[in-house]
């Protein structure tokens, strides 16, 4: 039962982590759009949260078409499917504990 409400309380927080880091993504994308001042500390914050992750998925599978880079929406992609698929099988997990 406590190992249950432990559990529970760990997906929930990683699923707020996740759906947070979607955000960042989803706000470091839109602000890349309009060219952003480089030295604004806001937009350095952003490039330091999401642009290693962009290195190493771009060190994995090419991720631009066509002068479009694609990093974003993939990173967005494969965070919402772990919190779809991993975070509800630990919350279910953890219901049964």
């Amino acid at each position: 039962m406590i190992l249950g409400t432990f559990l529970g309380a760990f997906a929930t927080i990683l699923g707020m982590i996740i759906n947070l880091y979607i955000w960042v993504v989803i706000i470091a994308a839109l602000i890349s759009w309009v060219r952003p001042d480089p030295y604004n500390p806001i937009v350095q914050i952003l490039n330091r949260l999401t642009q290693p992750v962009y290195a190493k998925l771009r060190s994995i599978i090419p991720t631009t078409i066509a002068g479009l880079d694609l990093s974003p929406l993939i990173v967005v992609i494969v965070l919402k499917f772990i919190d779809l698929s991993l975070i509800q099988l630990l919350m279910r997990y953890a219901a049964r504990l």
